[in-house]
């Protein structure tokens, strides 16, 4: 192969070996679907668009090495395949398949003698790219005219709110969001012009919401939504024909999966959810009445019975985690619209009423930021719809209220993405 930088030395048997210094790595990368390489070298195999055969040397001596690394992070969508070219490999002669089909691999091979030719020095899978701090996006939700609304409205990592996008799904108030994949998130539910819906919009992990996907849990609003385990969603609760305790697990691809009941938990719709800790999250508040009931949601989705006592009795709140590990749930209303919010801590422990944290509202809406170290609550109806918005610092202290960007409107959901 050409475009080799050197760096070798030459051995008493006249051949060249590796320097101390380091291998001598190409600077053209391998993207056709063979490459032949030669001891002392290293390369990046690009495999976007195909596999790759790599032929090691037809003949090597004790201590020759070749490493090869994915360059893209594709090797698990098109994988390497090693041919030993008549020397063994780990001991087992050249008819045996190897291959290399994880994502972010490198592979570090030494020759040692003809019993067990070639052998890995290190096949070891790298650390992912830097991972851009999770965004979040607003959808759906009633205006002032009490119009069920199809439109959207991403926010940035430093909580900046930008203008509507239209055409997002049905349009339809009283839905919720959660995030999935890791870096995805799920709408689903809600009332739209003539009914209770079960629909679902899957969110890309920039943010691009899809068309509705048919229901397969019952058609419900006022359903709570969160993430839980390492990439996983729940949805609990909610209204259908009556105040309900059904559950939907939500599955890393995003397949709603079908109704199963909570055990012990109150039926009740207008309630909300957040991850806390390490893979569990929390569902608090609501109405049947106003309630002031708690569940803890394992690492499995299993959503505990009731905590009672947690902060005043309310409904139509928002929630979203913080600090990486703690949540808070904000606003709602009881017989009037509240301006209190209730931090919860890294082991799921609601705490007391904090009250003046910003405009007293109902139903806005909540999402994480920048990893989940921060927050923004955002929209609601005061007396009238509104649009402003409060970001939520690491702390799980709310900042005053953010000058309105969108439509004012109520009854929306909020998800995470990129993270």
């Amino acid at each position: 192969m050409s475009g080799i930088v050197e760096n070798n030395i030459l051995r008493s048997s006249g051949t060249v070996a590796v320097s101390a210094a380091g291998l001598s790595w190409s600077d053209t990368i391998i993207t056709g679907s063979t490459a032949t390489v030669e001891a002392g070298n290293g390369y990046w195999v690009n495999t976007t668009s195909n596999t790759c055969t790599i032929t090691l040397p037809s003949s090597a001596e004790a201590g020759d090495q070749i490493v090869i690394i994915d360059y893209a992070r594709t090797w698990g969508t098109n994988k390497i395949i090693i041919d030993s070219n008549g020397l063994n490999y780990q001991g087992n002669d050249d008819t045996y398949t190897v291959e290399y089909s994880t994502d972010g691999q490198s592979v570090n091979i030494v020759y040692s003698d003809a019993t067990k030719g070639w052998l890995p020095l290190e096949d070891d899978v790298t650390a992912n790219e830097p991972v851009a701090p999770n965004q979040a996006v607003f959808a759906f939700g009633a205006n002032a005219a009490g119009d069920k609304v199809s439109m959207s409205n991403l926010v940035n990592l430093n909580g900046v709110v930008a203008t509507d996008v239209t055409g997002v799904g049905t349009s339809r108030n009283r839905i919720v969001g959660a995030n999935y994949g890791g870096d995805k998130g799920i709408f689903f539910g809600g009332s739209d012009a003539s009914a209770r819906t079960g629909v679902s919009n899957l969110v890309s992990n920039v943010g691009v919401i899809a068309s509705d996907t048919s229901a397969v849990a019952t058609a419900r609003s006022g359903a709570a939504g969160t993430g839980y385990g390492d990439n996983l969603a729940v949805f609990a609760y909610g209204y259908d024909t009556d105040y309900g305790n059904k559950r939907n697990l939500v599955n890393s691809s995003g397949v709603i999966a079908s109704d199963a009941s909570v055990a012990g938990g109150t039926s009740r719709s207008s309630t909300q959810g957040a991850r806390y800790g390490t893979g569990t999250a929390i569902i608090a508040y609501g109405t049947g009445s106003s309630l002031n009931v708690s569940n803890l949601v394992n690492s499995s989705g299993a959503v505990a019975s009731d905590t009672t006592g947690v902060g005043t009795a309310s409904y139509g709140k928002a929630a979203a985690s913080y600090g990486g590990d703690k949540a808070f749930f904000a606003y709602g209303w009881t017989a009037s619209v509240i301006s209190i919010k209730n931090l919860v801590s890294n082991i799921g422990v609601v705490g007391s009423d904090v009250t003046g944290v910003g405009t007293a509202r109902g139903y806005p809406s909540a999402a994480s930021l920048g990893s989940f170290q921060t927050a923004i609550c955002a929209f609601g109806r005061p007396s009238g719809m509104t649009n402003v918005s409060n970001l939520v610092n690491s702390s799980g202290v709310i900042a005053t209220d953010q000058t309105g960007v969108g439509t004012a409107r109520q009854e929306l959901g909020a998800t995470e993405f990129g993270s």
